[in-house]
């Protein structure tokens, strides 16, 4: 069941304003942080049980940073996102949509989200995400080998990556080359106990920050802990040339 809360609580109107980010607005709590919300793409639907707020006539849905790597960097205050209204977004690890839609809540109407995952089931629910999100297309894939899956996605503005496998620099780098435009951005999110159990995740997020140098330029970095345990995510640019 979702929860749907109107504008007053209390007697107190919410004041949900714009964010630093374009396309995403956030609710101030002073001491307590903010929560953070998403326009809502298809108003008086829920993906994932997220709580739907209406106020002033627009509807937004509130961005559950336990359940969002995205949203997780939020509110760790990343400096960056690199993805806005209108921007064409390649997500790389899409699982059952969650983050999906709000990043199709995001880049609206005018933006486009390439939404790979390479398990048959998840794919299926985006499959069906997909049938009231008009700008999402899900697609099977293996984000280890973008060249099985390159007729079916275009040069994008970014790639968000949020993959459980030892790979994970390497898959993102191989598809920053394939996809990523010059200057465009990327989200890599890291799982440390993905790539190596057996040692200190701040050497992994270490290790990886050096591979990455070599390929990308690096914009940010935040650990994800406590929202996220033994996770980091880096914000990457392209490099123009």
């Amino acid at each position: 069941m979702w929860r749907q809360v109107k504008s007053r609580r209390g007697g107190k109107i919410m004041n949900i304003v714009p964010a630093k980010f374009k396309g995403l607005y956030e609710q101030r709590k002073g001491s307590h942080g903010s929560s953070y919300y998403t326009k809502n793409l298809v108003p008086g639907a829920s993906v994932y049980g997220e709580t739907l707020v209406h106020t002033k006539g627009v509807e937004y849905r509130e961005w559950d940073p336990t359940r969002s790597k995205v949203a997780a960097a939020i509110h760790k205050k990343i400096s960056q996102l690199g993805i806005y209204p209108g921007s064409t977004v390649l997500y790389l690890g899409a699982s059952t949509g969650t983050t999906v839609s709000h990043i199709s809540d995001l880049v609206g109407e005018e933006g486009f989200v390439f939404a790979l995952d390479f398990a048959p089931v998840t794919t299926k629910g985006l499959v069906l995400l997909s049938e009231t999100r008009p700008n999402i297309a899900p697609v099977l894939g293996n984000a280890m080998l973008p060249e099985t899956y390159a007729n079916q996605v275009s040069q994008v503005d970014a790639i968000i990556q949020d993959i459980a496998q030892r790979a994970q620099p390497e898959t993102f780098i191989k598809n920053v080359e394939k996809f990523l435009k010059p200057g465009g951005f990327g989200f890599l999110s890291i799982k440390a106990r993905s790539i190596d159990v057996t040692k200190h995740p701040k050497d992994i997020f270490l290790k990886v920050r050096k591979y990455l140098e070599k390929h990308i330029i690096i914009v940010d970095y935040r650990e994800l802990s406590p929202l996220e345990k033994d996770h980091c995510v880096f914000i990457c640019k392209k490099k123009n040339n």
